[in-house]
């Protein structure tokens, strides 16, 4: 996990909430969530690059929440403002 952007603020047995916070451009690492459920703080807009080298952007609007089937990326804020979210990871 990205300890530089992502902070858990609870974990159980069922899931594991993460508070994720992203200044101006910034990019994380390759790394993994099982399906989660997001919830926008604030607006934004990302790419996402997957292991096989495709990208993807995404958008959203702050209160808005989305399910995201499980996945590996690499995140981009690609917003002049931060970006914060809370991550809620569903355990199997």
């Amino acid at each position: 996990m990205d300890r530089t952007h992502y902070k858990v603020e609870f974990e159980n047995k069922q899931v594991r909430v993460l508070r994720i916070n992203y200044g101006p451009h910034e990019k994380s690492v390759m790394h993994g969530h099982p399906a989660t459920v997001a919830v926008f703080l604030s607006e934004g807009r990302a790419r996402f690059t997957f292991p096989d080298g495709k990208t993807e952007e995404r958008s959203w609007t702050a209160g808005q929440s989305l399910f995201i089937p499980a996945e590996n990326h690499l995140p981009e804020n690609l917003a002049d403002k931060p970006l914060e979210l809370v991550l809620i990871e569903l355990k199997s």
